[in-house]
């Protein structure tokens, strides 16, 4: 039996660049940060953040492009491949990146914008910051889930 999983939770470490491919298919590399922590044997909190290439297709983009900025929280459930490429002085370069299957967006500010934005973080203005925005309906094109359906 085989498994590629992978699950992450993090934040966006970049505002997200949707591009299109030649036959017209959005796609997008985003990186997400995660942090472990632990404590050591001297008691000292200890923190290694890590970095992961993520490829997200589809509508799926279209939705990060469209609600996600830099310091956004994502959850990605998603698999490894690696590739690998020659430059042009002949070096082989390997690349593993997590393909995203399906994700989800993180929890939302309690700003009146909905989320980050790199006007907040210098000083723009804010009306009614307690006011609460009403959440969007995204439709990812997937057919009703029926409870028949369901293993369990």
């Amino acid at each position: 039996m085989n498994l590629n999983k992978v699950f992450l939770i993090g934040n966006l470490t970049a505002d997200p660049e949707l591009r299109t491919t030649p036959s017209g298919q959005s796609v997008m590399e985003i990186r997400v940060a995660t942090n472990r922590t632990w404590t050591d044997k001297s008691g000292k909190r200890q923190d290694q953040p890590e970095f992961h290439s993520v490829i997200i297709w589809g509508r799926q983009a279209e939705i990060v492009k469209q609600f996600l900025t830099k310091g956004s929280s994502i959850f990605i459930e998603g698999r490894l491949q690696t590739r690998n490429w020659d430059d042009k002085q002949g070096t082989r370069h390997w690349k593993t990146e997590v393909i995203c299957e399906r994700m989800q967006l993180g929890p939302r500010s309690s700003r009146s914008d909905g989320g980050f934005s790199a006007d907040s973080q210098k000083g723009g203005s804010q009306e009614n910051p307690k006011q609460e925005k009403e959440m969007p309906v995204i439709d990812i094109g997937e057919e009703d889930i029926k409870a028949e359906d369901l293993p369990f």
